[in-house]
């Protein structure tokens, strides 16, 4: 593997148990995924979703609002695919995932919940 987008969504299933019918219980082990959260595997489903629609060209510009793990995983497929990200985030947002999406390249604008509503 190149790139590490190669690596979202091949996830484990883990087998938890079986009843006697042969039925099973099984668990995606989505925080395997890099960045560690399933959100990581929809970032890249949008993008992906957003090039073959045309919507999404090289050189392109994602724009988000999040306040965490979406904007975790946007700013990794975009830093890998060339795209600008802006990540719109309020003061909920977790300053470790601010921090990290900025190191990816994002550009964050912070915005305040003092308006009309």
């Amino acid at each position: 593997m190149r790139k590490v987008t190669e690596l979202i969504g091949r996830t484990p299933l883990l087998s938890l148990c079986q009843d006697r019918s042969g039925s099973r219980l099984l668990l995606k082990l989505e925080q395997f995924n890099p960045l560690g959260t399933a959100k990581t595997r929809m970032a890249l489903e949008m993008v992906r979703d957003a090039e073959r629609r045309g919507a999404l060209r090289p050189g392109g510009h994602i724009i988000e609002s999040t306040s965490g793990n979406t904007g975790l995983g946007l700013a990794l497929v975009a830093a890998e695919r060339g795209y600008r990200f802006t990540a719109v985030v309020d003061g909920h947002a977790c300053p470790d995932k601010l921090r990290a999406m900025r190191a990816m390249g994002a550009e964050l604008v912070y915005v305040t919940g003092d308006g009309d509503g």
